[in-house]
């Protein structure tokens, strides 16, 4: 057989060779389409964790939770997550977005942090519904108040002390310096109020029981939203948006709301999440 044919027969074998290894490396990285991958901070499987049976029941597709921590982003970029969701506040969600990993963050529910405190309550805010006026009662009975030293609990904080009329802080007023599971457990030891989230509180007392109590959380300062971020295929391989994009439709659905708004902890009666798929129109 002539050395050209011989050439050309090579070549072809070759370039069918790489088509099918490229072809079957796309097919491997989008294999799975039933099943959406979430990625999302700390808190949020107590509430989506109970949704998972009924998405799958109405959607024909499967969702699994695959990271829960402090950076479900990283995995997202690394095309191992289709859904993220976040806090919007989180470090995270403006370069995701802003760096074309994800599409525009659609705000789903919030958690909420709350005033915790002693269950004796020496300053008698026990179901109000209005934080300053907690505050400010603290101050005035002068029950120790410590705070809860990150820069998220500390704005709510500010908040409230200047909505309370900016009482003086004396020696009621404590600062360690120490933040989040340490802080409460420092508020606990010395029967002091602090600020704190619900959930990990929640998760923190039943490894180990505090002399503490949510006694304050109705009020809507203390919400903080979350968004769910669809990562977009156009930037990282593999995902599975169209399975992502129905799942944060599902988690948009008033039923799903509703079943957000009716979410309680056990031993906790109070509202602790809260619906926030709303659509704001200029025109309503």
């Amino acid at each position: 057989m002539p050395k050209r044919v011989l050439l050309r027969m090579f070549g072809r074998g070759a370039m069918a060779v790489v088509c099918a290894v490229a072809c079957g490396a796309a097919a491997s990285a989008g294999a799975d389409h039933t099943t959406v991958r979430l990625a999302m901070v700390n808190v949020p499987d107590d509430v989506v964790r109970p949704l998972l049976g009924d998405f799958a029941t109405q959607s024909g597709r499967r969702a699994e939770i695959v990271y829960t921590g402090n950076d479900p982003f990283s995995l997202a970029r690394e095309g191992k997550a289709d859904l993220v969701i976040s806090h919007y506040g989180h470090e995270g969600v403006q370069p995701f977005v802003t760096g074309g990993f994800g599409s525009w963050p659609h705000p789903v529910f919030a958690n909420q942090i709350a005033i915790l405190g002693p269950p004796s309550d020496p300053a008698h805010v026990r179901g109000l519904t209005d934080g300053a006026e907690a505050f400010r009662r603290i101050a005035a009975s002068r029950s120790p108040f410590l705070v809860n030293d990150s820069d998220g609990n500390k704005y709510v904080e500010a908040i409230l002390w200047a909505k309370a009329g900016s009482p003086a802080k004396g020696d009621w007023y404590v600062n360690r310096h120490s933040q989040g599971p340490q802080a409460a457990r420092d508020a606990a030891k010395q029967g002091a109020y602090t600020i704190w989230g619900v959930p990990p509180f929640v998760r923190l007392n039943a490894q180990a029981p505090l002399d503490l109590e949510p006694l304050v959380t109705a009020d809507p300062i203390f919400q903080r939203i979350m968004v769910a971020i669809v990562v977009d295929p156009k930037k990282v391989g593999g995902v599975n948006d169209a399975g992502a994009e129905a799942f944060q439709a599902f988690l948009l659905a008033p039923s799903t709301q509703a079943r957000v708004a009716a979410f309680r902890y056990p031993g906790i009666a109070q509202q602790v999440w809260w619906p926030a798929g709303r659509h704001n129109n200029a025109r309503e």
